[in-house]
């Protein structure tokens, strides 16, 4: 978008990409310290808009850049999948509103196509190469997008095909908070580490790699990228809304949620491991100086759920899945870094603004109630 509008040459990518400029961009970076993206070669990409020294660099009040894509929190995909109807209570909900259509059955009720599924599911014990006749849903693993009906949302696939992650953390019920449409669990809060110099600091060292769980490598900070960190007292002092960097474990170990919760202990206090509400196994996985993996896996007995801070929630239905799992309220959980054949996502996007790009308005001739 930036090449496009002029704020940077046409091939500024692709100089980064064959090397002939060094660093690499990020929005944020920009954003924030326009001149330290590309490792503060930017001024040799500038393109047409160089001329007017006012218009450099774009800013959010550019109206060119957009907002940062996401995954759906978990009230936000049960509102987009029921299409605002139905009443929950607890993982199920009540009323006519049993999946992302009318009715409580998964076939087609209206004349046109009656009879025919509505979502990709396995109907029954084996149906992976389909039911021969009417009754089969077109599909033996998943089907080509808006293969089916679109809910009253106008959006596809709410339903079967693949399931879908959600950001949110799992925990076995949802807090009584669902019906807020801003309800979140998951939430840590970091902010962008200030250097001596008063700006924000911008990565400049090598890739820092992680090892996850699995043993898989992947990268967590890259050059080019804010340096982030996680809040601390000093900003968390006399705050309302939150104490704490990480507060994906909020109200885990109330009076309410464990039984083994003391109201008089020390908040200093380290609490016993195997007393914790949610002490799943832990596995370590390690390197030898060869770079093999050494894995060892937690045989304890102690061990009381699989359920962690690094579980996420993923709901809606696959191809290899009951009807029972269409239901919007059902939920189930796998850690963040593991994949299946049957599980995808969509993407999000927080809008600053009105729901809709045109305003309600009474139809000509009539006044409104």
């Amino acid at each position: 978008m930036l090449e496009r509008e002029g704020y940077l040459s046409e091939d500024a990518k692709y100089q980064a990409a064959t090397g002939e400029v060094q660093g690499t961009f990020s929005t944020e970076a920009y954003l924030n310290r326009p001149e330290s993206v590309y490792n503060g070669q930017i001024d040799s990409l500038q393109g047409k808009m160089k001329k007017d020294s006012t218009n450099t660099f774009a800013k959010r009040s550019s109206g060119i850049i957009m907002p940062e894509y996401r995954l759906p929190t978990e009230t936000e995909w049960e509102y987009a999948a029921q299409a605002n109807q139905g009443s929950r209570e607890y993982n199920n909900y009540r009323g006519r509103k049993k999946y992302p259509w009318d009715g409580e059955y998964t076939r087609n009720g209206q004349r046109v196509g009656r009879g025919d599924q509505l979502a990709n599911f396995k109907q029954g014990k084996g149906d992976y190469g389909g039911i021969a006749g009417w009754s089969d849903d077109g599909a033996d693993i998943t089907a080509q997008v808006m293969s089916y009906k679109p809910n009253d949302l106008g959006l596809y696939d709410m339903a079967g095909n693949v399931s879908e992650w959600v950001a949110d953390v799992y925990r076995p019920i949802v807090d009584d908070e669902v019906s807020d449409f801003n309800y979140y669990r998951g939430n840590i809060y970091m902010k962008s580490a200030i250097g001596k110099d008063g700006k924000v600091t911008i990565l400049r060292d090598s890739i820092i790699f992680d090892t996850l769980p699995n043993g898989k490598v992947v990268a967590v900070n890259l050059p080019g990228e804010i340096k982030m960190v996680p809040v601390d007292e000093q900003e968390t002092y006399l705050r309302t809304n939150f104490s704490s960097s990480d507060n994906r474990g909020y109200r885990d170990g109330d009076p309410g949620s464990s039984r083994f919760f003391d109201r008089f202990s020390d908040e200093d206090e380290e609490q016993d491991d195997s007393k914790k509400m949610y002490n799943s196994p832990k596995h370590t996985v390690e390197r030898d100086a060869d770079g093999n993996l050494n894995r060892q896996y937690d045989t304890s007995n102690d061990r009381t759920t699989l359920i962690n801070d690094e579980v996420r929630v993923y709901k809606g239905g696959s191809w290899s899945d009951r009807a029972y799992w269409l239901d919007p309220a059902q939920r189930r959980y796998l850690p963040q870094y593991m994949a299946t054949d049957d599980i995808g996502f969509r993407c999000a996007m927080s809008r600053v603004g009105s729901k809709s790009k045109t305003k309600n308005k009474t139809p000509r001739g009539k006044k409104a109630k």
